[in-house]
This record gives structure tokens, sequence and C-alpha cells, in this order.
């Protein structure tokens, strides 16, 4: 007989220069939800509020947003969210994967769109969909990696 999955917890960050969208899921049901967003100084984020998410979810890992240009070259804000992923690490001292975003604000847009069934966007749903996004993904490719 298999062995049983374990649920481990991951929080995901979406980053920003004003704000961090944030996730958290897990393992066992490859899905996540958004929690309040992280507000943010020019992309430097509120620390305090980071590590009342660490301390509440007491996550095995994190997974930080890379966002890519199309062709998959690396922009100033790619430079920027890889920075935070590090001082993320360092801070906790957990692990941090970092995962390519590309499209994921726009199908966050279409997804808030879709449930709420309007265009004038709230930027908070739409950081948060797209930090969900990020760590779906995620969990879609680690399960891809591990068949």
């Amino acid at each position: 007989m298999p062995e049983a999955k374990k649920a481990a917890t991951y929080l995901a960050f979406d980053f920003g220069t004003r704000r961090f969208g944030v996730a958290v899921g897990n393992t066992l049901l490859q899905s996540a939800r958004e929690l309040p967003p992280v507000k943010a100084q020019d992309g430097i984020p509120d620390w305090t509020h980071i590590s009342s998410y660490i301390e509440e979810w007491q996550p095995r890992g994190c997974v930080v947003g890379l966002p890519l240009n199309m062709d998959g070259t690396e922009s100033e804000m790619s430079q920027r969210a890889k920075k935070f992923g590090k001082r993320l690490k360092g801070r906790f001292n957990l692990p941090v994967a970092m995962m390519d975003e590309r499209l994921t604000s726009f199908e966050a847009k279409q997804h808030v769109r879709a449930s709420q069934g309007y265009t004038d966007f709230g930027t908070h749903s739409v950081d948060g969909a797209a930090a969900c996004l990020i760590l779906e993904s995620w969990f879609a490719q680690q399960e891809s990696d591990n068949a």
C-alpha cells in the first residue's frame, strides 16, 4: 500500500513595489487561498506583517513569483523579487523557491473579473489571486517533477 501523503503548508508572494500579494496553500490539496496583502514601500515589505504570517502558518517553505519578461529574460523587477526571496530565506531560515509568474497578473485579473463580475478591480484582489496562481503553478510543477 502506498504511503499516505503528508500535507505541507507553503506561503507564496507576488512581489510588488507598493504591496505584495500573499497566498497560503498545502501540498495535499494543491490549492491556495488569498491572504490580506502585505504593504510595501518601494519594494521593501512590512517585515512585521510577513513575520506574523510565518508564525501563524508555520510554512515548510515559501514561493516567490519571478516577474520575467515575455522572452524569459530578467528585468529590474526580477532582480528585486530575487533579492526579496534571499532576504526572506535569510530572515526566516526557510527554503524559498522562485516561480516564473509570466501572465499570472493577466490571468488573475481574468479570474477576479469572472468571479466578481466587474472590471474595476481593487488591486488587493488581483495581487492575492496572482499569489494563488503562483503557488498553485508551483504545486503543479512539483507534482510533474515527481511523477
